[in-house]
């Protein structure tokens, strides 16, 4: 009864998510994932639902067998057992099943891997901007008007990441110090920081989607979160992403250069 309980509570808990909610239902959620707005979104949304649909019939199918097999022979028996060394026809199924199913899903991915993640499908693709990763935040580093990273006009923000939209963006990311996580589930983006190395990442924010997704919404951004854990902060290690248009961007890129080389007196009129 414990087990069926807790299968029954899972799916419920999956399904009826909002009753679990200790505040109202975000707009753009539906059961654990945020509403995708990303070129590739939808590709790793079927990846997922792919593998969590044969986890729930393996579930469901081994649950049940055990159920059923307490259930059957719980009753007190006189006759003598019967000892066996296994059955090899049993072990193969039971090991080619589970074998055909991973081959499935990693010929599945395959292509959505490769598309996401090696390099060579965004080589020819300037750097947008580098993400640094440290105990226990976000910063961003973009290049100024030179386009050259490392000099005098590069611009820096903290906490939030700003990038336009309908545009193939890549971005370096590094570690100050330990193991993070870049973690932003409206874009179905993760990526590790490995202190020492840097690592390509890319996305591309559909404007028609993420127009649609906060549509009537004040606040148009979403979360960024660290998804390992890099210390006793790592609860509070968060941020945004803030998706605006290209001459948008380009004129909050050129107020951030007006800034970095004002002194802070005030303009003359």
């Amino acid at each position: 009864l414990l087990m069926v309980a807790l299968l029954v509570f899972g799916v419920w808990s999956f399904v009826g998510y909002e009753d679990f909610l200790l505040g109202p239902s975000p707009s753009n959620y539906y059961w654990w994932w945020p509403q995708e707005i990303s070129t590739f979104g939808q590709d790793i949304d079927y990846l997922f639902r792919l593998i969590a649909c044969m986890v729930l019939v393996m579930v469901v199918v081994t649950m049940g067998a055990l159920v059923l097999f307490v259930w059957r022979y719980s009753a007190r028996r006189t006759d003598k057992g019967v000892f066996s060394h296994g059955s090899p026809r049993m072990e193969m199924i039971w090991t080619a099943i589970p074998a055909v199913m991973l081959l499935a899903v990693a010929f599945s991915q395959m292509g959505v891997f490769a598309d996401i993640k090696f390099p060579g499908s965004f080589k020819n693709e300037k750097v947008f901007a580098e993400i640094y990763a440290s105990q226990f935040d976000w910063r961003y580093r973009y290049p100024g008007p030179d386009e050259i990273f490392g000099t005098a006009d590069d611009v820096e923000t903290h906490w939030e990441l700003v990038v336009p939209a309908d545009e193939k963006l890549v971005l370096n990311l590094r570690s100050r110090d330990v193991l993070h996580s870049f973690f932003v589930p409206m874009l179905r983006v993760k990526q590790d920081a490995v202190p020492g190395m840097t690592i390509p990442i890319w996305f591309e924010v559909d404007g028609e989607e993420h127009a649609a997704a906060f549509a009537g919404q004040e606040d148009t951004s979403f979360d960024v979160i660290c998804t390992e854990l890099c210390g006793w902060g790592h609860y509070k290690m968060s941020g945004r992403v803030r998706v605006l248009s290209r001459p948008e961007f380009d004129a909050w890129m050129a107020e951030k250069v007006e800034e970095r080389f004002a002194n802070g007196a005030p303009e003359e009129e």
